[in-house]
C-alpha cells in the first residue's frame, strides 16, 4: 500500500502532544543550532514545519520586536495548533502559515534565516525542501536543519519486540520512498542545492533512566503507523498488538538503555 506523499509518522492527536514534549526536549539543541547563524535581532525568518509549535518562540525572542517569523505548515489540524500557541504565548511577530515546505509561496531571495526540525526523514523527496530553504534565503543569509537518521537506534538488552516493528517500519517507509537514513546526506545536500561554508554536529542520547519520553520513541512511532503497516499487509493486527505490548513493557524496565538514532545538525550560508 502507497500513500501519495505520506508523512511518516501521521497527525494523530498523541502525536501532537509528542511534538509539543519534543519541542521542550529539544530546547537547548535548538538555540546552540541557532546561535551558529549570529544574532537574529530584527532579522526575517521562515521555519518550516512547525507542526503544533516547533521553534517559533525561540525564534520569536531571538528576532525581537522588530523582526519577523514565519511559520509554515502543511497539516491544517497543526496549522490551527501552532496559531492557538502563538496566542497564547503573545508571540506578536510570528505568523503561521499553511502551506507545503516544498513551495511554500513565499518570496524567495528574502529571509535572513530559514530553518526546521525533522521532517526531511518523514517524507519523500526531501531534496525538494532544502531546494525550497536555499530559495526562500537571502544571499548571505543562513540556513540549517536539524534532521534525523535511524543508524545506531537500539536498545539494550535487545528485544525481539524492537528487531520486528524496527523492521516492519523500515519497510514501510521503503515502500513508500522515504529515508529514515537521510541525516548522514544532510551536509551533501546542502551543498548540492548550493550553500557554502556548510558544516554539521552530531547529537545522540543514551537514555538509561526509565520515564523519560524520548524512551518510548519507537513505541510511540510504531502506534502512530499501526493501521497503515496493517493496511500495508507488512504485520497482522494480532501481532502488532502483541509486539507492542511486550516492546512498552521492555522500555518501560529500568533494567533496559535505549540509544536514540542519531540527529545531524547542518547549516550553511547563501552566497552574495
Amino acid at each position: 500500500m502507497i500513500l501519495e506523499d505520506q508523512y511518516f509518522l501521521g497527525y494523530r492527536s498523541a502525536e501532537h502532544d509528542r511534538l509539543r514534549a519534543q519541542a521542550e526536549d529539544f530546547r537547548s539543541e535548538a538555540a546552540w543550532l541557532f546561535d551558529q547563524v549570529g544574532p537574529l535581532d530584527g532579522k526575517h525568518v521562515v521555519e518550516l514545519g512547525v507542526g503544533p509549535r516547533g521553534c517559533l518562540d525561540e525564534l520569536a525572542r531571538r528576532v525581537g520586536p522588530t523582526g519577523s517569523v514565519i511559520g509554515v505548515e502543511r497539516d491544517a489540524e497543526s496549522v490551527e495548533l501552532a496559531r492557538k500557541f502563538v496566542v497564547d504565548r503573545t508571540l506578536d511577530n510570528v505568523e503561521v502559515r499553511h502551506g507545503d515546505a516544498r513551495a511554500t509561496g513565499l518570496p524567495g531571495d528574502s529571509f535572513d534565516f530559514v530553518t526546521e526540525r525533522l521532517i526531511l526523514h518523514n517524507v519523500p523527496r526531501p531534496e525538494e525542501i532544502v531546494t525550497e530553504a536555499v530559495r526562500l534565503a537571502r544571499p548571505g543569509g543562513w540556513v540549517a536543519f536539524h534532521e534525523g537518521d535511524r543508524v545506531g537506534q537500539v536498545c539494550d538488552p535487545p528485544a525481539e519486540s524492537w528487531t520486528r516493528l524496527m523492521e516492519v517500519s523500515q519497510r514501510y517507509a521503503d515502500l513508500n520512498k522515504i529515508n529514515l537514513f537521510v541525516g548522514r546526506r544532510m551536509p551533501g545536500l546542502l551543498r548540492r542545492a548550493g550553500l557554502v561554508d556548510v558544516q554539521v554536529r552530531p547529537v545522540v542520547y543514551i537514555d538509561h533512566e526509565p520515564g523519560h519520553e524520548r524512551r518510548m520513541v519507537l513505541a510511540d512511532f510504531a502506534e502512530n503507523l499501526r493501521d497503515r503497516l496493517i493496511a500495508s499487509e507488512l504485520i497482522t493486527r494480532e501481532e502488532f498488538d502483541e509486539l507492542h505490548t511486550a516492546l512498552s513493557s521492555h522500555l518501560a524496565d529500568p533494567g533496559t538503555s535505549v540509544i536514540s538514532h542519531l540527529y545531524v545538525q547542518a547549516w550553511g550560508r547563501k552566497p552574495e
